[in-house]
């Protein structure tokens, strides 16, 4: 089985029609190598990166790496003192 066909099944098996899933694999597996080419890292650690958030995503959940630094942060459009 590639990693293409492993992926596409992960993420069937999260609930993505067959259709969809194939298409999310691609696009995970071409922004992996974006983001390995991008910040000097290795491919397995950009994918392994993506997968979590893809995965906590569908659990409802936020990744630390997206949540705001300050509660400032926060308000869109708010302002900060």
């Amino acid at each position: 089985m590639t990693e293409l066909e492993q992926l596409a099944q992960l993420c069937e098996g999260l609930g993505a029609p067959r259709a969809q899933a194939q298409t999310m694999a691609r696009q995970l597996l071409k922004r992996a190598d974006q983001i390995a080419a991008e910040r000097g890292v290795a491919r397995e650690a950009a994918l392994k990166g993506l997968l979590e958030v893809v995965i906590k995503g569908r659990a409802g959940e936020v990744p630390g790496s997206f949540l705001p630094s300050t509660p400032g942060d926060a308000a869109p459009g708010g302002s900060n003192p």
